[in-house]
């Protein structure tokens, strides 16, 4: 059960990979999540923000608006500030995934989903994608990752993006 979602490519010679995550939220302050799961096992499922790896010497700001586009098609968004800092370890796809991760706060009004810029590896393991109100992720039966996400996202509604980027626990599965 992979806490970052599948674009993960594993770990770096210079440490964990940089990774930018999206927390995005449509008109009616709903978020948007992908159903993600496990290629060798549909049955080992759970629900991630869209997002994935920094690639060359693009920013971590560029990385989340790429990654949001490949998985949404969503490309009109205002991208806001750094609302989290995440470690994550875990096994995916046969290997071990570390991931330093960033989670950027975006709106958009677009809520048509578009996936047309998956790789190959999120072709085999991302089942769709849905809009969550915080009510929903609050009473939500299934994996969700980041594990706190539900509380996170009742407190970003109801506070406000934090005034400095908060460190969320590791999270190694």
């Amino acid at each position: 059960m992979p806490p970052g979602g599948p674009q993960a490519v594993g770990t770096s010679p210079g440490g964990p990979r940089k990774v930018s995550r999206v927390i995005l939220l449509d008109p009616a302050d709903r978020i948007l999540l992908l159903h993600g799961f496990e290629p060798g096992d549909p049955a080992d499922d759970w629900w991630f923000t869209p997002g994935g790896g920094v690639e060359g010497t693009e920013t971590r700001e560029q990385a989340a608006l790429r990654e949001l586009a490949e998985e949404t098609g969503i490309t009109q968004v205002d991208l806001g500030p750094v609302l989290w800092h995440r470690y994550c370890s875990f096994p995916f796809d046969g290997r071990r995934w570390e991931q330093d991760e960033w989670y950027f706060l975006a709106r958009t009004d677009r809520t048509e989903i578009t996936p047309a810029g998956l790789t190959e590896l999120e072709r085999r393991s991302v089942a769709g994608a849905r809009w969550w109100t915080s009510e929903e992720l609050l009473s939500a039966r299934e994996t969700v990752y980041p594990t706190r996400l539900a509380e996170l996202f009742r407190t970003l509604l109801d506070d406000g993006p934090p005034v400095a980027p908060v460190v969320l626990a590791p999270e190694i599965v």
